[in-house]
């Protein structure tokens, strides 16, 4: 109930504070590329049912239809500034409105496509009892995930057999170690990760 009504509060007030940057992001976004301001994507959330997350477009439109996955902080697909928002997670802003729903949380799990939670089994479900999170443990030590599959040799196959195993460990072990004061613990982490990048 705390974690919920942090949820609440803080994506509220965070919403309210950060509109005037929100809607200067979006004037660049326009003027950067053509496309819409959000990327709009199915992931799967608490429960195992499926949601929409939303995120500032940082592709060219269509983008996902050349792969799923992003290879590196300069896959040619990123526009200019969405590079830019990328590099400091501004690109997740939008999320506080999947908060403000009851999507997600600020802690947990980061949400999969459906396609990658194809290739769980039955214990790796048990993350699927909490919401998903912008950032967690398995988000704090695969920050540069990105660049781990732009140095794969076969990226797909990396990301599958190595990256999901060992994402699903970490957010097992938040799931037995969570409560309020670890929350706010790696939500410090995460900014001093972000301010220091």
């Amino acid at each position: 109930m705390i974690k919920r009504i942090f949820d609440l509060v803080f994506s509220f007030i965070g919403l309210l504070l950060l509109a005037p940057i929100l809607i200067l992001i979006s004037i660049l976004i326009k003027l950067d590329s053509k496309g819409p301001v959000l990327f709009i994507q199915n992931r799967v959330g608490k429960n195992n049912v499926d949601f929409n997350i939303f995120k500032f477009r940082t592709m060219h439109a269509k983008s996902e239809k050349k792969g799923l996955l992003t290879l590196g902080n300069h896959d040619s697909r990123v526009t200019k500034i969405g590079y830019f928002l990328r590099r400091y997670k501004i690109d997740e802003f939008p999320q506080l409105i999947n908060i403000l729903k009851g999507d997600m949380s600020f802690v947990g799990p980061r949400p999969e496509l459906r396609y990658y939670v194809n290739f769980y089994n039955e214990d790796d479900m048990k993350i699927f009892k909490v919401r998903p999170g912008i950032t967690g443990l398995a988000s704090l030590k695969y920050r540069n995930e990105v660049e781990l599959l732009k140095a794969a040799e076969n990226p797909e196959e990396f990301f599958i057999k190595t990256i999901i195993p060992d994402k699903l460990r970490f957010n097992k072990m938040y799931i037995e170690k969570r409560n309020f004061f670890f929350d706010l613990k790696l939500i410090f982490l995460t900014v001093i990760k972000v301010i220091t990048k």
